[in-house]
């Protein structure tokens, strides 16, 4: 049976535009039901939604936090993915090692996917995987120049729950996530953890993430603004460092473009 995890392992690189929107958990229902005159839900998931964990990597000094923070316009982050619960999880998962980038209003991501014994093994012993496919060879040389030159750590991790919707023929290129129950800790830094996480976003609220290959179509710009989608930068990563986060303290709210 396929799994999200299929679909998304057959993309290893790809840029992209991405807009992050704040709307209330009752309120996703009818977003879904509006999107879904021109998005499809995403036929991988499980019960419509699928869980997703992160493991961070930052230097001791947090550069990658103070980046984003900073808006510098070149900027990346190190993660290792888990796309289950931490109890589905084990040495021999799948999980994607992430390099992201931002560069300027771009963004880049390049993966591999590895079992999570040899993710481990390569972010935290600087060990080269002994079986990588040959196209995979320069991210894992990128990855290995990032935890050498960088002396990079483990530093947050981010879990939630994600229902995606996918566009199709002229709309192929897009993709529209919801994200709820978003937790986050600097503790205790293994995905397989079973302690409890907290909440780093009002639970009433949900992040609506728009991720589009070249710009957002007319039709919808219109069905955002018919909602009054508020446009916001949030950082999953920045604000799982800085803890748990009350309503709207951490939201920087934009004029929708």
């Amino acid at each position: 049976m396929a799994t999200a995890l299929d679909a998304l392992s057959a993309i290893r690189a790809f840029n992209r535009f991405e807009l992050k929107y704040l709307i209330g958990r009752d309120q996703i229902e009818a977003v879904r039901r509006d999107l879904s005159e021109r998005l499809h839900p995403d036929p991988h998931s499980r019960d419509g939604s699928y869980p997703v964990w992160s493991l961070y990597y930052d230097t001791p000094d947090r550069k990658f936090y103070w980046e984003k923070i900073d808006g510098v316009k070149f900027r990346r982050k190190l993660r290792i993915r888990h796309y289950g619960s931490p109890a589905s999880l084990d040495a021999s998962t799948t999980v994607f090692v992430e390099i992201k980038q931002r560069i300027n209003r771009v963004t880049q991501k390049r993966r591999v996917a590895l079992p999570y014994d040899d993710a481990l093994s390569l972010c935290d012993s600087h060990a080269r995987p002994e079986k990588v496919a040959a196209e995979d060879d320069r991210v894992v040389d990128e990855v290995l120049m990032l935890v050498g030159g960088l002396d990079l750590e483990p530093s947050a991790i981010t879990g939630y729950q994600r229902l995606a919707m996918l566009g199709y023929d002229t709309d192929s290129g897009l993709r529209v996530t919801f994200d709820t129950h978003l937790r986050g800790r600097t503790t205790d830094l293994v995905l397989h953890s079973k302690v409890v996480t907290g909440s780093i976003l009002d639970p009433s609220l949900a992040i609506v993430e728009v991720k589009v290959n070249e710009r957002v179509p007319y039709w919808l710009t219109e069905k955002v603004a018919r909602h009054n989608m508020q446009l916001v930068r949030i950082s999953k990563y920045c604000t799982s460092v800085e803890g748990v986060a009350p309503p709207g303290l951490r939201l920087r709210v934009e004029e929708t473009p």
